[in-house]
């Protein structure tokens, strides 16, 4: 019985080194393809950092209307991370597969594949923030006959109503609560629509009467 149980423990413990002794060259293979990923991001974040503040990007932006993001995060920052965490992903991806661990590399694909989206929601959100900043100058530049109160009043809501509508599209784009986004931005158009049609019927009831009595005494 004795005898048994010895050889069942030295089988166990045999087996656990065999296993150990299989994974560490996959374990010291992956940590070197993740380690050499890691270097590359950093690298290639370096580059992006240093070309996006020979291009001034933060005065451009800022130039623009778009909106200041903190000193230790500013815009600069956070686009050559978004690069770099696609990088280390990419890396990550083959280190999993070495290591055996094919749920992590389902995990990444999915993740791999969205990571663009969050990338070409930041350069709507930029492109949509400096289009608002300029269709409030243009539409104020434009506007003639009226007060600077009144004209200052229609270019801010133009600017808003741009901004809302990039907002909307930054959340389609990463596929944050689609129908809510739906429902929301078909209740703003019908506000606008609303708020529009009570302000020219209220605004318009004597042009309107004045109208349609000249249209009686001619048809008299």
């Amino acid at each position: 019985m004795y005898t048994d149980v010895g050889t069942t423990l030295v089988a166990s413990l045999n087996n656990g080194l065999y296993a150990v002794a299989a994974f560490v060259p996959k374990f010291l293979a992956g940590t070197l393809i993740l380690l050499v990923g890691i270097i590359v991001a950093s690298i290639l974040k370096q580059i992006l950092v240093e070309i996006f503040k020979a291009l001034n990007l933060e005065a451009i932006l800022h130039k623009y209307g778009v909106p200041e993001a903190r000193r230790e995060l500013n815009w600069t920052n956070i686009l050559a991370e978004i690069v770099r965490w696609f990088v280390v992903i990419i890396f990550l991806i083959p280190t999993a597969d070495v290591w055996g661990l094919p749920q992590i590399v389902v995990v990444l694909n999915t993740f791999l594949l969205y990571l663009p989206n969050v990338f070409v929601a930041a350069i709507i959100a930029l492109v949509g923030f400096v289009f608002a900043r300029l269709s409030h100058d243009v539409v104020l530049a434009s506007i003639h006959g009226v007060s600077p109160d009144t004209a200052q009043s229609i270019a801010s809501v133009v600017r808003w109503a741009v901004t809302v509508f990039v907002l909307l599209a930054v959340l389609t784009q990463l596929g944050v609560a689609t129908d809510m986004i739906r429902i929301l931005f078909t209740g703003f158009v019908a506000m606008v629509a609303i708020a529009g049609g009570i302000a020219f019927g209220l605004g318009g009831q004597n042009a309107a009467r004045e109208t349609i009595d000249d249209l009686r005494k001619k048809l008299k």
